[in-house]
Formats: structure tokens, sequence, C-alpha cells
């Protein structure tokens, strides 16, 4: 396969499973709103996943420990899998299902969220992590490829991404983390302003403003 023809099957799998994300839209409104009402009560998201889903779980927790949009007060998202020293140390003591899931244990608590990224649904790191957090009493969510799969299967609610490539999947994935990213700050956008809410430095760019608004309209 040519460079071109693979970039010619790479677009035509990202619009396809850009229609299945457009399905999904409604839930990821619904988690943005949730997101926010839990960072509001004090509490936190975990996120977690391994490979390339690492890497956008880290992503993830960065847009909302800085900013994506808009200015705003930071928010308590913690990657699990960007804790090396933890990860290494629980690999070696514990084996790699516990990589996350012992994380989860030591760092979640009711009413927190913890979402699991996969391309697959099925890695064993994941569905112990996600068990953990149920019993944890966490509310788990899970971003994966096609399914139903093992991990949508156990988690509370989940998007799912319909595409027949692992490049293609995380592709939507990341479009999918930035979106749920513009809904969390639309909702605080919409909410009765707080002190902690005042920018310490910026204050939010009206183009931000406005396309935020029209990514969640």
């Amino acid at each position: 396969m040519s460079s071109m023809t693979w970039l010619d099957e790479h677009d035509r799998e990202i619009r396809t499973a850009m229609t299945a994300l457009r399905r999904e839209w409604p839930t990821l409104q619904r988690w943005g709103r949730r997101l926010l009402d839990t960072f509001d009560s004090g509490g936190r998201l975990l996120a977690a996943g391994n490979g390339g889903s690492a890497a956008e779980a880290q992503h993830l927790t960065a847009e909302l420990v800085g900013r994506f949009l808009l200015e705003r007060r930071p928010f308590s998202a913690i990657c699990l899998s960007a804790e090396t020293s933890s990860l290494t140390a629980i690999v070696n003591d514990y084996g790699a299902e516990e990589m996350f899931a012992r994380q989860v244990q030591a760092h979640g608590r009711p009413g927190d969220i913890l979402l699991l990224l996969s391309t697959s649904g099925r890695s064993p790191n994941l569905l112990s992590a996600a068990e953990r957090g149920l019993d944890a009493g966490m509310l788990t969510w899970a971003i994966t490829g096609p399914g139903p799969n093992p991990l949508t299967a156990l988690c509370d609610e989940s998007v799912m991404v319909q595409a027949p490539s692992t490049a293609a999947i995380q592709a939507v994935h990341l479009i999918a983390i930035h979106g749920l990213c513009a809904i969390v700050d639309t909702a605080v956008a919409a909410s009765p302003p707080r002190i902690a809410d005042r920018p310490a430095h910026r204050t939010a760019d009206p183009r931000h403003v406005a396309l935020a608004s029209e990514l969640t309209g």
C-alpha cells in the first residue's frame, strides 16, 4: 500500500467513525455536565489507558488541569498511566493487571469518576481498574473502539467509536476528548460565577467562547 493509498483509506475510516461519534454526542454532553458537578462538589477524575490511549488519557487530564477553550479554575484530574514510578513499582510487586487498579484503590473516592480509554475494550489491566472503581463507589466511564466489549459491559456508561483500525479509533478518541473538554468549558461559562472561577492572569478569548458554544450546541 502506498502512503497516499493509506491516507485515503484513513480518511474514509475517520469519516465513518465521526458519523458514529455524532450518535454518541448526547452521552458526551451528559458526561461534561456531570464532570463539572463532580469538580464543583470536590471530586476528581482519574483516567488511564495503554499505549496511544495512555497518551490520550494524559492529554485529557492536561486540558482539565490547565485550560482548553476558556479561562477557568483548574480541575482535579489525574492520569494514572503517567505515574511511572507507581506503575513500575506496582507491576514489579503485583503484576501488570494491578498497575491501574491499585492506583484507583488508592486515589478513588465515592462520587469520583474513572474514565478508561481502550481501542479494544479487552485490556486486563483496564478491566481490573474498572472493577476496583466500582468497588470504590466511583462512576466508571469507557471510551473504546467497536463494541459492545468487556470494558463497556463492565463500566456504567461508554462511548464506542465504530472504526476498523486502531489509528482511526485513536484519532476519533482525541476528538471525543476535546469535545468533552469543550462541553465542560461551556458548562462553566453557563454556571453562576464563583470566586474560584476567576482567572488568575488571563481572560477568555471571545473567539474561544463562541467556538465552545458552537461545539456543544
